[in-house]
């Protein structure tokens, strides 16, 4: 991966617009007073850098999206556009690409103002560095509504440069000349110049303020929500040429892997090292120093065996004889946790995180109640692309090579823990081979790092095992929940009280916290859209006992398994139609300000122009349920099954069509996905993200799950932590997506289709068989007694 800094010097210098221009002079104070940037409404306290929120940032004024971000948004053509003279258009993308297809949806609004001819553009990846392209965190289901509008501005800012450019070369009124596909045009005389030709005199002019742009009218748009561009990295992929952070070479290179604690908190007491070092290509073993937890992102240490290829370390690694100190987390037992928990929120007491009315009241004097525990287990990411990076550090200067989420996460730690100034290390990014979140904790780049300093320097790739990945993860959070509804005699709802229990992500990061933090609260738990008087939820403590991190869809996993479950037991246990029982709770169409029922988080994005939107959410269950032909007689053994949730700001409901075998053998013939994620840039990468976070949610119902005995994650490999294949993954996924205006501001993809698909499986399989699944993994709760 290049960057514009790096690009050939006949671009380089000869470019206008040039993205690898002086940093002082794109960003400098002159820079800055020709830039306007996104501006916010007034801020909530809660800004998320990674999934937390940052400290010291009440005396500033509330910012939301893209402008609450640490180092916030940057729209300058100066910084992300480069022009060679033969008009090769050079766009930077400053998200990682992990399949999303970032790469793609950014650069192409950029082009579409730009008015560029997409056959004569190139994507470069920009590397890690925040003050230059701003904020670069790829999670949240957030890259592309932050920049859409940013890279509107700056493409049409391009434009209008080029075409100031033209008109000056011309002596005639700007008004007279227009950009159209690649070259400018004077419309009276027909005269065209390209943007090659214009490239270096466009440079040299003001930067239009944001004030002055001309955007385009969304009925002239060439690329944005169109189906006809293909992904910009889709051929290199397919056929093998381009570079995931596992393919790094370089000259000298040596490889490693670790045999890090299987515990939390452990340690090495002592290694036995002799037989490891007689294997042929073993360079050097040593101890890696671990940070106790809470460890947040940093290496948990272990032995490290350096080879002259991957196998001779992996082979060292397996003869190593370790004696483990396994720290406080020893006992940890999943099973009996499990118990735990469950009885945790079987009991009052618990934090209050969402009261309105009186729930209590209102449960005591019900005309019935019904109620119901629901449990998700620990999930691994498992993306294809095991963690793996590469580092060398010569002469003072750190570079590495890695599949990040977070690059400037991985600098600023580096810098730190390599005691380097921040102008000495530098973080390329390259494709990763999925990433779920795990690939924004940036220990496995630090371990490379560690390792090329101990060896002098030396070029190192670390390598992750899939035991490895499995064994060493920041696991998806086990949870227990109990909720409780309160009917009156005519079968209303006036009480709803839910508890969850499962260990916070913010354990990775302070000492021993027991609750949830509001941003996972914010997960699909407080912000339950029911027009229901007396609703209580609350939060039992739990402790970690492995390292917790966000896994794609974070809380709303196990939030909305239980709450989706809940609605459709609650309409079997009044013989109602689940489809018009959920849209009774959500009661007529209507604004919620999210802070008034306890969600002052909103996915970081202000409460005035993200209301939760109930009529939204009613319009997909209806086309979701619409396209599955709800209420149809289907044979004995099937049924059609119903979730609907409102998660990253975006709105999805899924019905499922399921197939029970009398042996309890599942099938999947269909599933619907309706997504109302405002409007969509590339509408073809929305559909692949739907039809992934559709087989992703099957397989965390039907079979995913880690389990622990003795502190140790008990599953090795694909064999034991199981995904969906192709016998199990649904036959047909259709997706609708909802039509929008671009007046509605963007939702999120990435994430929000995964939390229905569980709920909505379960539902299904309740509708087939009459069996109620509250626990996942689904696996043998169906087979037959023995």
């Amino acid at each position: 991966m290049t960057n514009p800094a790096t690009l050939p010097a006949g671009i380089a210098a000869a470019a206008s617009l040039a993205a690898g221009m002086d940093l002082a002079e794109a960003t400098g104070a002159g820079a800055l007073k020709r830039r306007t940037l996104l501006k916010g409404v007034p801020l909530a306290g809660l800004v998320l850098s990674v999934g937390l929120p940052l400290a010291g940032r009440a005396e500033e004024p509330q910012k939301y999206g893209g402008d609450g971000m640490p180092q916030g948004l940057r729209e300058s053509p100066l910084v992300f556009v480069s022009i060679a003279p033969d008009g090769l258009v050079h766009i930077v993308c400053s998200r990682s690409e992990m399949g999303q297809g970032v790469r793609t949806s950014i650069p192409k609004i950029l082009a579409d103002e730009l008015e560029a001819d997409w056959k004569h553009v190139r994507v470069v990846q920009a590397e890690g560095n925040e003050a230059k392209y701003g904020n670069q965190d790829t999670d949240g289901s957030r890259s592309t509504r932050h920049w859409f509008d940013p890279m509107r501005r700056c493409g049409a800012a391009a434009r209008q440069m080029l075409e100031q450019a033209a008109a000056n070369r011309w002596k005639v009124p700007v008004a007279q000349v227009e950009a159209r596909n690649h070259e400018v045009i004077h419309k009276a005389t027909g005269r065209k110049l390209g943007y090659g030709a214009l490239a270096v005199a466009a440079a040299k002019l003001e930067v239009p303020p944001a004030a002055k742009l001309r955007l385009k009218d969304p009925s002239r748009f060439r690329y944005i929500g169109k189906t006809d561009t293909f992904l910009t990295d889709g051929e290199a992929i397919v056929t093998g040429k381009t570079q995931y952070g596992i393919d790094t070479r370089l000259p000298g290179m040596l490889y490693a892997v670790i045999a890090r604690p299987p515990v939390l908190g452990g340690k090495v007491r002592s290694v036995d090292m002799s037989e490891a070092q007689k294997v042929p290509g073993v360079v050097k073993i040593f101890q890696l120093e671990g940070t106790p937890p809470p460890s947040e992102f940093q290496p948990v240490g272990g032995v490290v065996v350096v080879g002259r290829d991957t196998w001779a370390a992996i082979k060292g690694r397996s003869l190593l004889k370790i004696d483990w100190d396994d720290g406080p987390h020893a006992s940890y037992d999943s099973d009996a946790f499990r118990l735990e928990l469950e009885q945790a929120v079987l009991k009052t007491g618990g934090k209050v995180v969402r009261n309105d009315g009186d729930a209590a009241a209102a449960l005591a004097g019900a005309a019935k109640r019904i109620e119901a525990n629901y449990y998700v287990p620990h999930y691994a990411h498992a993306s294809m692309e095991c963690p793996a990076a590469t580092a060398r550090i010569q002469n003072g200067v750190c570079e590495v090579w890695a599949p990040t989420q977070s690059p400037q996460a991985a600098h600023d730690r580096l810098v730190k823990r390599l005691g380097l100034a921040p102008e000495k290390v530098t973080v390329n990014v390259t494709l990763l081979g999925g990433g779920f979140g795990r690939k924004s904790k940036q220990d496995f780049v630090l371990e490379a790092a560690l390792v090329s300093k101990e060896m002098g320097g030396q070029p190192v790739k670390l390598t992750w095992t899939r035991e490895d990945d499995l064994h060493n993860d920041y696991f998806h959070a086990v949870s227990a929940q109990h909720v409780e509804a309160g009917l009156d005699a005519n079968g209303k709802v006036v009480a709803w009280l839910q508890r969850t229990a499962e260990p916070t992500i913010t354990s990775i990061f302070g000492p021993d916290p027991k609750q949830l933090a509001p941003f996972e609260l914010g997960l699909g738990l407080v912000g339950l859209p029911y027009q229901i008087p007396n609703v209580r939820i609350e939060n039992p403590a739990a402790t970690a006992h492995t390292r917790i991190g966000w896994l794609r869809s974070v809380n709303n996993i196990q939030h909305a398994f239980a709450s989706q479950s809940f609605v459709a037991e609650l309409a079997q246990a009044q013989g109602k139609d689940h489809r018009d029982y959920l849209l009774e709770l959500l009661g007529p169409d209507r604004m919620i300000d999210p802070r008034k029922i306890g969600e002052g988080w909103n996915h970081g994005e202000s409460p005035e122009r993200y209301p939760i939107n109930t009529g939204r959410l009613r319009q997909v269950v209806l086309r979701a349920t619409k396209e599955a032909g709800w209420g149809k007689k289907l044979p004995a053994g099937q049924g059609l099954g119903l979730a609907a949730h409102y998660s990253f700001v975006s709105y999805i409901a899924a019905v499922v069509h399921v197939e029970v075998s009398p042996k309890g053998d599942i099938t999947i013939p269909r599933v619907d996905i309706a997504v109302d994620c405002g409007p969509t840039v590339n509408p073809d990468r929305v559909r692949s993200q739907m039809e992934g976070a559709c087989v992703m949610g099957v397989s965390q119902a039907m079979l995913s799950q880690i389990t622990f005995k003795k502190g140790r994650a008990e599953q090795d490999n694909f064999h034991q932590f199981e995904v969906a294949r192709m016998n199990l993954a649904p036959k047909k996924i259709v997706v609708h997506i909802m039509p929008s205006t671009y007046d509605v501001p963007l939702g999120g993809a990435g994430e929000p289709g995964v939390p229905v698909i569980a709920p909505a499986l379960m539902n299904a399989i309740h509708a087939a068989t009459g069996r109620r699944i509250r626990a996942l993994p689904l696996r043998n709760q169906l087979s037959p007694p023995v």
